[in-house]
């Protein structure tokens, strides 16, 4: 199951362990039979820790999701509750504990905060009066949790509101621990870069907590030779435009759903009578299902190739069945058929994929809608009102889609002039309803749509110095990373490739126009721990980016650590993998308003 996360440079796998064994241990305190009652969101990272049979091992017996009321009817000696730190989290527990109190019953509460305990919660549990059924108050530190080989996530869904927006850096201090738990397993990063006001907080922190536990250093040769922190402010253009094949599936946590009519014609021969499938269907998507990790870095355009190259190989290998005469070549062909017909099956589920992704981008409303995404980042007609952007106001189209045009606008723009911005506000707020006044002031106060505070656009100096188009972008044998966005290549990359050659010296002007500070530190190694770098070996670089990443800038580092002559690989670490839709509707003030 785990097998995907050691096959990288940096094994993954032993911060798994590390989690699992915390988990086991906190289980075994609870002696008897058990009942989890989960928090909904955390059921997504901690299947990516452990399994129900791990579970089932140390004495669970049943698992239900926390909702108002009675709580299920389990013959269980102990309830555990799994949440994260909310105080209406909090309200809906002292419900369970108050009707479990009414029938009478004997079973011991327990309760595990993800990731941190709150003192606030625990004030509220007493002010409701149940604090005092608990037999077991503790947490659980789920800093950063293993996405894959080379991914790791704090899914913390509102770091960037929390951070930008409501100047809180709870989210900040995690991030500094979830990295010295990590040097903790995996040695000291002797360098340490960082661009944004947050990646500065971080920095510091880390530094601080080093100070703090100067005494206790692990003696590990270290496995990262730098850090680099970015603010996701610096780049707030990225996340904005329509991504690439594995951004295009919104992968939430492990699983993506599917329509399942498209999938009906893989069932059995025989079946052709039965209704079609009802159940969306559900596939995991990570590197440990093989032919996925070939095609998700891919721009959707060059998906169809890979898929019938995989499809000539699969089908030459069963032809190989009539040339097997000896019984050895036989028990050797047959030894391979499980792989086979999985790897069958799994080419049938992507094309089927990739029939559904191509409806949508050979679609005429999606090409106009990356026109003029394009015409954006290529600075054409950033400062007047765009036709249509007013027409989709005009067709009501979802708001989603609007609020990530229209910052993408001002973006490419350095903010708009106050006449267009009070104009698409005008629109906007007549169109959809006033209630979004506190949306639009929340896009604004993030700097993702604002007005124009000087006549300098800093925009095309940056676009050219860093290469931030790039005309001809070959999407199928791709030569650059621009190729993620079909000929954009995302800012927040850029900058990490030139850190690794030629150096920031080199765009220290770029640099100054780009939010926040940026610095570089150096951490002292235990002696006798420095690294000597073999001939040809490739650094390994901690790309962290705060306040969410998305797959098209994951997709762009992978291919960078690929890269022949790259000389750097790279592990990638976020607060949340995000798309343009989950980053706006994070910072919408009513997002079930409008939730597409």
């Amino acid at each position: 199951m785990s097998a995907h996360l050691s096959y990288g440079r940096v094994n993954l796998n032993i911060l798994r362990e590390a989690a699992r064994k915390e988990l086991r241990e906190f289980l075994d305190k609870c002696g008897g039979s058990k009942a989890i009652v989960w928090d909904e969101y955390l059921t997504g990272p901690f299947g990516l820790i452990a399994q129900y049979s791990l579970l089932k091992e140390h004495e669970v017996e049943k698992m239900f999701t926390l909702k108002g009321g009675r709580l299920p009817a389990a013959d269980v000696k102990n309830i555990i509750f799994f949440v994260r730190p909310r105080l209406e989290l909090m309200d809906i527990i002292a419900e369970n504990v108050i009707s479990e109190d009414k029938m009478h019953s004997p079973r011991d509460f327990h309760m595990l905060f993800v990731p941190r305990r709150s003192m606030l919660c625990e004030q509220r549990l007493k002010e409701q009066g149940v604090l005092g059924s608990f037999i077991n108050i503790d947490e659980y530190i789920l800093d950063l949790i293993p996405y894959d080989g080379d991914l790791l996530s704090m899914e913390s869904e509102g770091a960037f509101r929390e951070c930008y927006l409501e100047s809180d850096q709870t989210s900040l201090y995690h991030t500094a621990k979830g990295l010295m738990t990590l040097q903790a397993l995996y040695g000291t990063i002797p360098q340490i870069f960082g661009k944004g006001e947050c990646a500065r907080h971080v920095a510091n922190m880390m530094l601080r907590m080093k100070r703090e536990f100067a005494g206790s250093q692990t003696q590990i040769l270290p496995v990262f030779d730098s850090l680099l922190l970015l603010d996701r402010n610096v780049d707030l253009l990225t996340p904005l435009a329509t991504q690439h094949l594995e951004g295009f599936l919104s992968i939430f946590i492990r699983y993506v759903k599917l329509p399942p009519e498209k999938f009906s014609a893989q069932k059995k021969q025989g079946e052709a009578g039965k209704d079609l499938p009802t159940e969306p269907k559900k596939m995991q998507l990570n590197s440990a299902e093989e032919l996925y990790a070939e095609i998700r870095d891919k721009n959707f355009n060059g998906v169809g190739a890979a898929l019938s190259k995989k499809a000539k190989i699969i089908s030459a290998a069963f032809e190989e069945r009539h040339s097997a005469k000896t019984v050895g070549e036989i028990k050797q062909f047959v030894s391979q058929l499980p792989h086979m017909q999985a790897a069958r099956s799994s080419l049938a589920n992507h094309t089927s994929i990739a029939e559904l992704i191509k409806d949508i981008t050979t679609s005429e409303a999606f090409f106009d809608n990356l026109t003029v995404e394009q015409e954006f980042m290529t600075g054409v007609d950033t400062d007047k009102v765009n036709t249509y952007i007013e027409d989709c106001i005009a067709q009501k189209d979802p708001l989603i889609k609007i609020l990530r045009l229209v910052c993408m606008q001002s973006v490419c723009n350095n903010g708009l002039k106050q006449k267009l911005l009070d104009y698409y506000k005008r629109e906007i707020l007549q169109t959809y309803g006033y209630e979004h006044m506190l949306t639009l002031n929340n896009l604004e106060k993030t700097g993702l749509l604002k007005p124009q505070t000087s006549t300098r656009n800093n925009y095309p100096t940056i676009r050219k110095t860093l290469k931030l188009w790039m005309e001809d972008a070959n999407e199928q044998n791709p030569n650059d990373i621009s190729y993620v966005y079909s000929g954009y290549a995302p800012l927040s990359i850029r900058l990490t490739q030139v850190l690794a050659r030629p150096g920031w010296r080199s765009i220290e002007e770029v640099l100054k126009m780009l939010p926040g500070p940026h610095f570089e530190e150096r951490q002292q190694l235990p002696a006798g721990l420095h690294k000597k770098r073999q001939q040809g070996e490739n650094r390994t670089t901690l790309v962290f980016f705060l306040g969410g990443v998305t797959y098209a800038e994951i997709a762009a580092l992978r291919f960078l650590s690929q890269m022949e002559d790259g000389g750097t690989e790279y592990i990638i670490a976020t607060t949340k993998l995000i798309n343009g839709t989950s980053w706006i509707k994070s910072l919408m003030d009513r997002p079930e308003a409008q939730a597409s």
